[in-house]
């Protein structure tokens, strides 16, 4: 059940409003302001469903509207009922049937992709016949053409010649010259819808005719002179003909459209509910909402990171409300102007919207279904209004509490409050205590402190806080649960400048056992502050920690590929060489064949050269040291680490894992993750767990950029570049020092040719750069 009043309360109207905004049609906009929370399950995913593939089609198809639908019903009733419709109300009704027909071929062949808004843009009926017959008797200006029919398109020649033969006839007469002179001006108009020629009244007989009618001034008179009587008549008489011919074109347009009502009343319904969908879909966009997910077990709402949706997204605080599953109650304390009333209204309005099919403006939402949500929330707080604010709570109260049940949400502010405090506590209590053993899932605001030592000590209920600034005097309008919030009412009375005698006296009248537990509170409150900091700054050090990882891991990953390319690159150059000096063997062995010398020198090197050649073809990348199983792990083994691609030395086993010393750093990794290493112990470096260091890092990439720097900087960075380059093992290198004036390019050259570490230079190839690269290849001996 859901009340409209406590929708009211929750202001959901307004949501409809916000919705309202992005509807593009009348019978949409009425479908949105009559947009109601459903408590079934299978209609609650299902529009839940239905928005987030709007969303989706929004995003890909880009204008996916009902642009130019109306809401023609009324009009289709009166032609179902022998009515004919004009013009422009069957302009409006084509172009409703074509908006249908634009959506259904935006998601033609889209039912895997979109199933939901398929099924939606199914009952559109395209009414192919009706909008071709409209469009060919119509134009866009809502004028019936000449084409709506063979008698219409006759009529209209014999009245433009009807027309034509008429002015003529006038024409001649004012080109008259004998009757110039009784003309007021050398004009033809109009008067009563016949043409009339304007005759000074001195003059009125000298032509004969019928007066129509005089000027203001009485001067001029309006004569239809009588030899264009009957051009006139049969002018009209034309015109009305056409008039009967177009009210009977629109009649059988109406007609038509009468025998297409339910199709069409069909179309208009599926068009407003599509345009529905899609203003939910633009109004989750608007607000940067999520679609909730929806639970099977009830229980209160747990919602992440959630906003008001009326409020400014700009300044509103999100709160979190993540209660345990099985708190039946949450209890929220805390001082005035806190942010209690907002949380409960965010909560109530959330869950509303989420049973409405629209998406929510958090991060994460984990709601259930309810058949009923009850909100007693009151927003006048007048000292003079304490007995009719009491009684219109407990009227309000009495209404629906019986009506409470497992699965309903009750949501009361200021619960026993108007009334005197120790009996308004201990109602407060009572009704709690009744909606609990009725099953039903309660959010409270409260300032009783009975009802904070009732939550601690209830099973099911929890205490729930909003936090103030004591300092600033300021709201900080975030929820926390688990710990009761405090009045502060001391400390705002002293920061606004109370004096200090009157605080102390009032310290002294306060029951020193609620002193000492406010104290108390306030001391575990910051407690728990500083604790959620420390969390905060954990898991912050554990994201760095993780990225760090994942960085590392990416850089070993990419120079073991650049390590493979190498030896890859090296095995083709061997391969190139051994052919080549095979190719070369077997000229020779034809040289010495062709000479009838001895080939036994010859075959010693072709044994030679085939077996190089096999090598080459084989080679493949040696492991940094011989592996065995793992099974024989123990504390100072020698591991290699394969997702991190290094090796390390075993400190500690537990639990399927080992901790490893790398360098100075230690890990944890899984034991699957470890291949025994028959390297020596004494082969590894020197290892210490006092600080945490990186492992080195990774050697040079094969080529060095250098243009833009100076000829001292360009050689300084050159001699450091391959001195780790020949430590890395790296047989080449590619330095980029562009052509410019030549200057950079010929120091690096001259030092090149005295580097001992150089085997030779040479320019790149066309391909990679010419002479703007220098191809520098290193010594082999290390």
């Amino acid at each position: 059940m859901f009340s409209e009043r406590h929708l009211e309360t929750l202001e959901l109207p307004k949501i409809r409003e916000q919705l309202v905004k992005h509807c593009a049609f009348s019978a949409s906009i009425a479908l949105a302001r009559q947009l109601r929370p459903s408590a079934d399950p299978d209609v609650v995913r299902r529009q839940l469903a239905e928005t987030r593939e709007a969303r989706q089609a929004l995003e890909r198809l880009g204008q996916l509207s009902v642009g130019g639908a109306r809401d023609v019903r009324e009009a289709v009733r009166l032609a179902a009922r022998g009515g004919t419709l004009d013009a422009p109300t069957l302009l409006a009704i084509r172009d409703t049937l074509e908006s249908g027909r634009a959506v259904q071929r935006a998601l033609a062949r889209m039912d895997a992709i979109y199933p939901h808004l398929v099924a939606l843009a199914r009952p559109i009926a395209p009414c192919r016949a009706l909008v071709d017959a409209i469009s060919r008797a119509l134009d866009d200006d809502g004028n019936v053409r000449d084409e709506a029919s063979p008698q219409l398109a006759e009529i209209r020649r014999e009245l433009r010649l009807a027309h034509d033969r008429l002015l003529a006839r006038l024409q001649r007469m004012i080109a008259d010259p004998a009757l110039a002179g009784f003309l007021q001006e050398a004009l033809i108009t109009q008067r009563g819808g016949r043409y009339v020629l304007p005759i000074k009244a001195d003059f009125k007989g000298r032509i004969p005719g019928i007066v129509h009618d005089q000027s203001a001034s009485g001067q001029t008179l309006f004569i239809e002179p009588l030899n264009v009587v009957e051009l006139n008549n049969h002018w009209r008489e034309l015109q009305l003909a056409e008039e009967r011919e177009v009210q009977r074109v629109l009649a059988t347009l109406s007609a038509h459209v009468g025998a297409e009502a339910e199709a069409i009343t069909r179309t208009v319904e599926a068009l407003a509910y599509f345009d529905l969908v899609l203003a939910k879909a633009r109004y989750a966009e608007a607000l940067n909402a999520v679609e909730p997910t929806l639970v099977e077990t009830p229980a209160l709402p747990r919602l992440h990171q959630a906003r008001h949706p009326l409020l400014n997204p700009q300044t509103a605080v999100p709160i979190d409300v993540l209660p345990e599953p099985h708190v039946h109650a949450l209890v929220i304390t805390g001082p005035n102007t806190g942010g209690k009333t907002v949380a409960l209204k965010t909560i109530g309005l959330l869950a509303l919207m989420a049973q409405c099919g629209l998406h929510l403006p958090c991060a994460r939402a984990e709601l259930p279904i309810y058949t009923a949500i009850y909100a007693d929330i009151g927003d006048e707080q007048s000292i003079e209004q304490n007995l009719s604010t009491f009684s219109a709570h407990m009227t309000n109260l009495c209404s629906f509490i019986e009506q409470t049940d497992a699965h309903a949400l009750v949501l009361l502010d200021e619960l026993g409050a108007g009334t005197d405090p120790a009996e308004g506590a201990a109602l407060a209590r009572a009704l709690l205590e009744y909606l609990l053993a009725r099953g039903a899932w309660c959010v409270v605001a409260t300032h009783y402190p009975e009802l904070k030592a009732w939550a601690a000590l209830t099973p099911g209920a929890v205490n729930a806080n909003v936090a103030f600034d004591a300092e600033t005097l300021r709201p900080l309008y975030e929820l926390h649960i688990g710990l009761p919030g405090r009045s502060n009412a001391f400390a705002i009375a002293q920061r606004l400048g109370l004096p200090t005698p009157i605080l102390e006296a009032a310290r002294a009248y306060l029951d020193q056992n609620l002193a000492r537990s406010e104290d108390l509170l306030a001391a575990i409150a910051q407690l728990h502050q500083q604790a959620e900091q420390a969390l905060a700054r954990a898991r912050q050090a554990q994201r760095e920690a993780e990225q760090d990882r994942d960085r590392l891991r990416a850089r070993l990953n990419a120079l073991e590929q650049e390590r493979a390319q190498i030896l890859e690159q090296a095995r083709q150059e061997a391969l190139r060489e051994t052919a080549h000096l095979r190719a070369e063997v077997r000229r020779l062995r034809a040289q010495l064949v062709a000479l009838g010398a001895s080939l036994e020198p010859l075959r010693a090197i072709e044994r030679e050269a085939d077996q190089l050649h096999a090598q080459a073809q084989h080679a493949a990348a040696p492991p940094p040291a011989a592996r065995s199983a793992v099974p024989s792990l123990r504390p100072g083994a020698v591991v290699h680490v394969r997702s991190l691609n290094t090796q390390g030395e075993v400190i500690a086993l537990s639990n399927g894992e080992a901790e490893v010393q790398i360098g100075r750093a230690r890990t944890r990794v899984k034991l699957s993750d470890l291949e025994l290493l028959n390297t020596p112990r004494a082969n590894l470096s020197p290892q210490t767990s006092e600080t945490i260091q990186l492992p080195p890092p990774p050697p040079p990439k094969l080529e060095l950029d250098l243009r833009g720097m100076t000829v001292d900087e360009g050689v300084a960075h050159v001699e450091r570049y391959l001195d780790r380059a020949m430590r890395a093992g790296l047989p080449f290198v590619r330095l980029i020092h562009g052509k410019g004036t030549g200057a950079l390019r010929r120091a690096i050259r001259e030092m090149l040719k005295a580097n001992p570490l150089v085997r030779a230079f040479e320019s790149g190839g066309e391909a990679e750069g010419g002479d703007g690269v220098t191809i520098v290849y290193l010594n082999d001996e290390r």
